[in-house]
């Protein structure tokens, strides 16, 4: 499996939290059906910032991610714990986490069909995982996408139907929310 050859995100991660876009963490919290008792684990959750502001309405948070740049910023908020690893490598046991959270990540993920089966692998069973990714068939990400490429990111975005599929293979449960038409908001849950 690929490592990230190019940390991009080393550079930006002591502003990334100030220059970041606004969430609507009450939106996030009530798709992930929080408050929760278990676990919840960020995946490619970078500096904590939303992680931080759910971190009340889960038993822990664990946040994932390959960059060790934006990891150290993690560190540095308090009730949060950091693991450097790919989505596709995740070092947890099988069922571990209640609940996972993905926003704006998924596009960087190296393999995504693997990425889908150790997230799927590390979700309890009754679990929810939810993730929010750029809606690739506007003209504003397009241009987004076009400039991750331009950086060697290495990003590939999908449409919200193909990442549909790609947790049904698994017999996820899956709701799509397109009411931000910048958004693509995943709902799956684990039988």
């Amino acid at each position: 499996m690929p490592r990230p050859c190019f940390d991009h995100f080393r550079f930006i991660a002591p502003l990334y939290d100030r220059f970041a876009s606004a969430l609507e963490i009450d939106t996030l919290a009530d798709l992930l059906a929080l408050p929760v008792q278990g676990l919840l684990l960020d995946v490619g959750g970078g500096t904590g910032r939303v992680a931080d502001q759910l971190r009340a309405r889960t038993g822990g948070v664990v946040v994932a991610d390959a960059s060790r740049g934006m990891l150290r910023q993690t560190r540095a908020k308090e009730s949060l714990h950091a693991v450097n690893a790919l989505a596709e490598a995740l070092p947890f046991p099988n069922g571990q986490f209640e609940r996972i959270l993905i926003v704006d990540a998924f596009h960087h993920f190296h393999d995504h069909a693997q990425a889908v089966r150790e997230l799927w692998r590390v979700l309890k069973p009754g679990g929810r995982l939810v993730m929010e990714e750029p809606n690739i068939e506007r003209s504003l990400v397009k241009l987004v996408a076009f400039g991750e490429k331009l950086l060697l990111m290495r990003s590939r975005f999908f449409p919200a139907e193909t990442m549909q599929q790609m947790f049904e293979l698994y017999g996820a449960q899956v709701t799509l929310n397109l009411d931000d038409p910048l958004e693509i908001r995943l709902i799956a849950d684990k039988p």
